[in-house]
């Protein structure tokens, strides 16, 4: 029996990734949900909870930063694996409902129906979580949130798939021990994950001695290994104005010769390191071979574009 602490209430993304989780791994889930991304982390790192699942990066949004700044400023607890799930939204209401006005969901979810909310005249409301949106939608109200909402609440669709971005994907982290991380790494090693599927690791980079440079030497130092960059992001240090960690996934696990040379690298620059997760990617998790044209922004250009297009993309 694993217990699972997750961001609830019951019918959350969060909560279906749970689910997804427990079928891969074949655990035996006793499902757990908390109020708040930082009660997770404190039942994972107290022992409360066996794993804690958050929510890290919508393919839409992009990083949920409570679940990212709670793993940055966590000292006992680091993702051990990941589940990607397909996001889609459907809209709800209370049977007998009266006029609607207002649109409610969690941020990132409004974010995603924004044209639906626009077109019906409604006034975005934000609420802790989409699950949250449907169990307390008022009779006044759109909902919004997974299909398992409207059969948990007793809630009517009243359309489905409205989400303005089809195809629209969540990452999810599952978070252990750090103490019990590099056994639970291992074992997942042996069972094959290193084989069958391209590991990951999630890596924060505080620069103890900032200036120009500092993150042209940083990157420098992947391209000098071989080691490729799939995401940087910076968050502040709470206690410092103006001064940032890098948060950085790379396309390999921690063990492997090229990032433990990295690593090496940086620790001799005088970086300070935390390694904040290490799993294998799930499929769906995006492609590790660069970007897709028709994916890069609207009214991006490239070296093959006329003189005109360029200077309009580009300003100079």
């Amino acid at each position: 029996m694993t217990t699972v602490a997750y961001l609830g209430p019951e019918g959350t993304f969060t909560h279906e990734a749970v689910r997804g989780w427990g079928r891969r791994s074949g655990e035996t889930v006793v499902e757990r949900p908390l109020d708040t991304v930082a009660q997770v982390h404190d039942a994972v790192a107290s022992g409360a909870a066996d794993r804690g699942v958050v929510a890290i990066e919508s393919s839409v949004e992009g990083y949920v930063v409570p679940s990212l700044d709670a793993l940055v400023g966590s000292a006992g607890v680091v993702a051990v694996d990941e589940v990607v799930l397909p996001v889609s939204f459907d809209a709800f209401v209370r049977p007998g409902h009266g006029e609607l006005t207002e649109a409610v969901a969690h941020p990132h979810g409004l974010a995603q129906v924004s044209r639906f909310v626009a077109e019906r005249g409604l006034r975005p409301v934000p609420a802790p979580s989409n699950a949250a949106a449907c169990r307390d939608v008022a009779a006044h109200q759109v909902a919004f949130g997974p299909r398992l909402c409207g059969e948990l609440y007793g809630l009517e669709r009243l359309a489905s798939a409205v989400e303005d971005v089809g195809g629209a994907r969540t990452r999810f982290l599952v978070l252990a021990r750090r103490d019990e991380a590099a056994a639970v790494l291992a074992q997942a090693r042996e069972q094959g994950a290193s084989v069958a599927a391209q590991w990951r690791t999630m890596l924060a980079i505080t620069p103890v001695v900032t200036g120009p440079g500092v993150l042209a030497r940083v990157t420098a130092a992947f391209g000098e290994r071989g080691v490729n960059m799939s995401s940087l992001v910076t968050r502040p240090l709470k206690a410092r104005a103006l001064q940032y960690v890098f948060v950085v996934t790379l396309d390999a696990a921690p063990w492997a010769p090229s990032v433990r040379g990295l690593l090496q690298d940086l620790l001799a620059a005088g970086d300070s390191l935390k390694t904040l997760g290490a799993y294998p990617a799930q499929p769906g998790d995006g492609g590790l071979d660069g970007v897709l044209p028709d994916h890069v922004p609207v009214a991006g250009v490239v070296a093959g574009d006329d003189a005109e297009a360029q200077a309009r993309g580009l300003l100079w």
